[in-house]
């Protein structure tokens, strides 16, 4: 394909005219999954882009869309698209405060909401935003406010005209891939929210590159529930629809494993978390098995890895393994495929590390999850999972396009035509994220094996340092902890401190079963979290899981807590990663104790 037939909006077009009467997207109406056609995909992006064009917009005007997954997300990415316009997203969950700051900041004229909760939010700070021209609420069953700026989507789409319908036809003709096609703002652990520049290059380089490397077919399925505000999931999306794929929407991520079965999808973009959870539920289920039942899961799990082991390196397997797999498949692989719907060609994996053991497991059980490492930076994907000699300890091989390379502090450093343009509005903040020869910092430490894999050792900006002077990796802790059944989340606590502790969130729903069958009584989930037995059995396990850790890194003291960390609360980002800084001054007193016991008990012994 020519450079241009890779501009998503060509792509897009060209998609519309070929499969017609094929299924495009597919969403919940009323608990019942509806089809929209590619033809009438495109009929909606063309009657919502003139009606868009009616309000006088400018060649890359900022439209924002604040709203959870749904086709009409998609749709008004494209007709933003269509008009040349630049799409902010702002994620579903944000407080009204950070929904004003990226309006403004990216001078949003035209705001789509989704639900109530973004109606609500965008209509109390529409005041602040001086700007904003209006705000487009896209699900039917909003109660709108009385409000000068607000209108519906089937009201909004009505006011289009001749003018506007031949001025689209002529954005269309000049399309370039040096336009601005996205501003999506990065959440980060620290700091203010920063506008990252996407252009059309950036996104086609990606399609490219995939292309390469993805076996997805016309007419597969992916799942679409990560939000589609974070750069993995469109990304991917763009990529499913320039395949001709199918985009199946879930606006209620609690609902993720019904949906798997009535789905079935062949492929679905997903963070470690889905993956741990799915992990944890099979082995604490196998835990309560009879013995058989359990001897019988390990040695399916184990003739599951070596047929793995086999395709990786490319070998035949011998006769009997051959035979043992099929048995073994029979009996519990194949089982356990259909907790993801049984269809799962592969699974693209991003936003954090996976855990090796959880990446293997779901390779023995014929489900190839495919990690991939990537910043909104580098519109998601610089490394990825090759089919054949993966190391499920590392992050991949780069991918094709992607020079990358160890910089000071064993940077991972990387430059390709993946790589934004930059920050919006910030030359400094931009100039001092890329090297003078244009690499950009990713604030990642790393390294390669001989192979050619990539390997994250560690956060630069995340490393603590204990009053002994050692450097703490808090990832590492949290990952050999976290993946254990009863723990849902951890916050490792360590910089200036003399020992490493933990601020320790259960996982209620293991927890209680478990405290009914020791007959525990108790009230709430604080008295639960204090009962003796509760912490002595989470000590035990917490000691087990990190035998493997230096003793300078092991956690010596833990609190739990009885309320998980959630994103409303700001305690951690969008793409669940932990803000240490408001989680330490929200819980500055449970950390305080655990310290204060510890002095109390060595001013005691002396």
């Amino acid at each position: 394909m020519a450079e241009r037939d890779f501009h998503i909006v060509n792509r897009i077009r060209t998609q519309i005219a070929r499969l017609g009467d094929r299924v495009a997207l597919r969403h919940q109406v009323k608990d019942q999954w509806q089809d929209i056609s590619w033809t009438a995909f495109g009929e909606q992006i063309n009657q919502l882009a003139v009606a868009m064009l009616s309000q006088g917009l400018k060649v890359q005007d900022k439209i924002g869309i604040f709203s959870n997954n749904m086709p009409r997300w998609t749709v008004a990415d494209f007709a933003v698209l269509y008009n040349r316009c630049v799409t902010v997203p702002i994620y579903p969950t944000s407080t009204p405060q950070q929904a004003a700051y990226i309006i403004n900041n990216a001078d949003i004229r035209i705001l789509f909401v989704g639900e109530q909760a973004q109606h609500d939010a965008a209509v109390e700070v529409a005041a602040e935003c001086l700007q904003l021209e209006r705000i487009v609420v896209m699900s039917d069953e909003v109660e709108l406010a009385d409000h000068p700026l607000v209108c519906r989507y089937s009201d909004f789409i009505n006011q289009g005209s001749a003018e506007a319908e031949a001025e689209l036809q002529q954005r269309l003709e000049q399309t370039t891939m040096d336009d601005l096609l996205t501003l999506i703002y990065t959440s980060g652990t620290t700091g203010t929210p920063k506008g990252v520049m996407l252009d059309y290059a950036n996104i086609a380089s990606q399609i490219e590159g995939h292309d390469q490397n993805l076996a997805l077919d016309e007419g597969d399925t992916s799942l679409c529930f990560l939000p589609l505000s974070h750069v993995f999931e469109r990304a991917w999306t763009f990529y499913v629809l320039h395949r001709g794929g199918v985009n199946c929407y879930l606006a209620d991520t609690n609902k993720l494993k019904e949906t798997l079965m009535e789905v079935r999808p062949n492929v679905m973009a997903a963070v470690p978390r889905v993956y741990e959870k799915i992990y944890s539920a099979v082995h604490d289920k196998v835990s309560r098995a009879p013995f058989h039942r359990k001897v019988i899961f390990t040695w399916a799990v184990n003739m599951g890895a070596r047929m793995a082991l086999c395709h990786q390196q490319q070998r035949k397997p011998s006769l009997l393994l051959t035979k043992s797999y099929k048995l073994a498949d029979k009996l519990v692989l194949s089982k356990l495929r259909m907790i993801l719907g049984g269809q799962i060609k592969f699974m693209p994996c991003g936003g954090a590390k996976l855990d090796e053991s959880i990446g293997r497991f779901f390779h023995a059980i014929g489900v190839n999850v495919k990690l991939g490492y990537g910043m909104t930076e580098t519109t998601a994907t610089v490394s990825c999972w090759d089919d054949k000699c993966f190391n499920p300890d590392s992050i991949g091989m780069p991918m094709p396009g992607a020079e990358v390379k160890i910089g000071d502090n064993n940077e991972i450093l990387v430059r390709g035509p993946m790589v934004m343009r930059g920050y919006y509005k910030m030359p400094e903040e931009t100039a001092k994220n890329f090297t003078e020869d244009g690499f950009l910092k990713t604030g990642d430490a790393g390294k390669f094996d001989e192979d050619g894999n990539l390997f994250i050792t560690d956060r630069i900006k995340e490393l603590m340092k204990t009053s002994g002077g050692k450097y703490i990796a808090p990832q590492v802790i949290e990952g050999a902890i976290g993946k254990d059944h009863f723990i849902e989340q951890i916050a490792v606590i360590a910089d200036t401190r003399k020992f490493v502790s933990a601020l320790i969130v259960p996982c209620f729903e293991t927890l209680e079963e478990h405290a009914r069958e020791l007959n525990i009584k108790y009230q709430d989930r604080l008295e639960l979290v204090k009962h003796s037995q509760i912490v002595e059995l989470i000590e035990k396990r917490v000691v087990e899981l990190q035998k493997d850790l230096a003793r300078f890194e092991q956690v010596k003291k833990f609190t739990l807590l009885p309320i998980a960390f959630s994103m409303d609360k700001g305690e951690l980002t969008p793409t669940q990663k932990l803000r240490r800084k408001v989680i330490h001054d929200r819980y500055h007193q449970e950390i305080e104790r655990m310290y204060e016991e510890s002095h109390k008990k060595s001013a005691g012994h002396h």
